[in-house]
């Protein structure tokens, strides 16, 4: 009923491919935007109940969220305040291996799974089981992030459109994405950057273009959704910040620079705990983030910066408010607490903690410079936006992508210059490392691509470079079956051409196909003629693409095809077999390879 009611308003707007995408990407654009307010709300209101009411700390908020800044807490209780991490993960943990396994860990890679591996699917309950996982994790202090759940809401419901809408695997992923770019713009407040993000981590060195118009149209309208019920104010206040001396180079290059070891050791230690730790422990999968949140627990009564995405305490850091000798402390605290919460089967995200992380690296480089050059360094809470996006971007291989996100996050536009740079020196030289184990290369990497990859090949050569010029016998259309013997076993042929008594072909005869009828009787020999069992010939020309000369065969149900004379189909050059096709295929794979 509901494909049926889409497609009527479809064509009577007359729209082609790409208007109907604006149609699919506006509904899973609602979808995930009421998905990424809910999941808010409930995280929010979670998370103030919990930390301020029962364990009496209340952690700082961004300028954007603060949505109970005149909240009064309780006592401060230490020990339910340590224990907070672990009870989270065993609620997480029993939640996830319950109902749905693979909302494990960061959502982000399963959407990347799905889109490689899952042929855009992904099952209908876990947006569910995975918002409520990440919901006891974050509210209780795990250090993970919150586009995990969001990003889950959106794909899941593309993908769910999809199937009830009879789409395509391709149709699919692309939907899939959209919901993904929905759910990134809403919770961030980050309409172009979550669409370009959404797009990006699919791979290391490409981009999902095709789901460029669905993608940005979803997560614009998740954005003014998400935004009519929780504001327009930028997640992060910040001064208005201008690059305008040249001679910060240095250190902005530096803080580029410091990005890469550090990235290395953050996607290096969170597969260690994840794989090596984790993965052996011979204790139920459901109690293993239970574990994890101890050892958060003890993080974070030395340092309770560590808990949560830590997103107020990066604001605290662009506003100079946190020493810089803790800001170093901080770097490493928090690359251990992520992936100790998410490494052992916790749910959330690794967007927020990774921001967390190059916000401190920014703030060390920059507040450090500005101790020793102040004249130099005068804005030192710039460094600490630089350092968010060039940390995502050096291990996610995603550099627009997180640009444009932090600079609407922040409203840090001024800055462009060395998000650029910064952004690219971390990108350059962690590419070998992704925090997105499902990330590949490339689409040619892609399963998802796997055909696209054929076609674009096949396309590319004519047909002249790989058909057999040969003469193919002549017969005529009453000649008989021992006539067509007698060939066969004289010329060595494998097909014949049937021609009418004007000189004209109307029939093709591969031998192959037509062995029941060699095996008749003599007396059944003379009766059956050509006529009776030739087929449709199979023409191409020289100048078409093997790509097209295959679909023709396909159709035609042949494994010939005789090459004509482009104005004169009379006149043959050869036959094309689909042996010939994937010699061709393969010599140039090869030579792709050589070059």
């Amino acid at each position: 009923m509901t494909k049926r009611l889409l497609t009527k308003a479809v064509h009577a707007l007359r729209l082609e491919e790409s208007g109907r995408w604006v149609i699919y990407g506006v509904i899973i654009g609602i979808i995930a935007g009421v998905g990424a307010a809910l999941f808010f709300y409930m995280l929010e209101h979670s998370k103030h109940f919990i930390m301020c009411h029962l364990a009496g700390y209340e952690a700082p908020a961004p300028y954007g969220e603060r949505l109970f800044e005149a909240a009064h807490c309780g006592r401060f209780k230490r020990w339910l305040f340590f224990l907070l991490p672990a009870a989270g993960g065993l609620i997480s943990g029993l939640l996830v291996y319950t109902f749905a396994p693979e909302a494990e860990g960061h959502g982000t890679d399963a959407m990347i799974e799905a889109f490689h591996y899952k042929r855009g699917e992904i099952r209908g309950r876990v947006p569910v089981v995975k918002t409520l996982a990440t919901v006891a994790v974050l509210a209780t202090g795990g250090s993970a992030g919150r586009e995990g759940p969001t990003i889950q809401i959106g794909a899941g419901f593309g993908s769910f459109l999809g199937e009830k809408l009879g789409f395509s695997a391709r149709q699919r992923r692309i939907a899939l994405i959209a919901g993904a770019a929905g759910g990134l713009g809403a919770i961030f407040r980050a309409p172009l950057g979550g669409a370009l993000t959404a797009m990006e981590v699919l791979y290391k060195e490409d981009l999902e273009t095709e789901a460029t118009i669905p993608a940005v149209i979803s997560s614009i309208t998740a954005y003014i959704i998400f935004t009519s019920v929780f504001g327009h104010d930028k997640i992060f206040y910040l001064p208005n910040y201008y690059f305008t001396n040249v001679k910060e180079l240095p250190f902005y290059i530096l803080l580029g620079f410091l990005c890469v070891p550090l990235g290395a050791f953050y996607v290096r230690f969170f597969y260690f705990v994840k794989d090596r730790l984790f993965a052996p422990m011979p204790i139920p999968r459901g109690l293993k983030p239970a574990v994890g949140g101890l050892v958060v627990g003890f993080l974070g009564l030395l340092y309770p910066q560590v808990y949560g995405d830590g997103w107020g305490w990066i604001q605290q850091a662009m506003l100079g408010d946190i020493r810089i000798d803790v800001l170093y402390v901080l770097i490493i605290l928090k690359i251990v607490a992520t992936s100790f919460t998410i490494g052992s089967g916790g749910s959330g995200g690794v967007f927020g903690p990774t921001l967390f992380i190059g916000g401190m690296i920014g703030g060390v480089v920059g507040y450090t410079a500005h101790h020793f050059f102040p004249h130099t360094v005068t804005t030192p809470g710039a460094y600490v936006v630089v350092g968010m996006s060039a940390f995502f971007a050096g291990v996610a291989n995603a550099p627009i992508g997180s640009l444009l996100m932090c600079s609407e996050m922040t409203g840090g536009y001024g800055l462009i210059t060395p998000l650029l740079l910064v952004s690219i020196i971390a990108l350059i030289f962690t590419r070998r490392w992704s925090i997105y184990q499902m990330q590949v290369w490339n689409k040619f990497n892609s399963p998802a691509h796997a055909g696209d990859v054929t076609v674009n090949i096949l396309e590319k050569i004519p047909v002249a470079q790989a058909y057999q010029k040969t003469k193919v016998p002549r017969v005529g259309r009453t000649s008989s079956i021992k006539r067509l013997k007698e060939l066969a076993a004289f010329y060595g042929a494998e097909c014949v051409f049937v021609e009418d008594e004007g000189g004209n072909i109307v029939g093709f005869i591969a031998f192959d196909r037509a062995k029941p009828a060699f095996m008749v009787d003599e007396v059944m020999e003379d009766v059956l003629i050509a006529e009776d069992i030739m087929t449709k010939p199979v023409l191409v020309r020289e100048e078409d693409s093997l790509y097209d000369a295959l679909v023709k065969m396909l159709d035609g149900n042949s494994r010939f095809a005789v090459v004509v004379h482009p104005k004169d189909p009379n006149h043959p050059f050869g036959i094309l077999k689909f042996s010939h096709i994937m010699n061709a295929y393969n010599s140039e794979i090869r030579r792709v390879k050589r070059e």
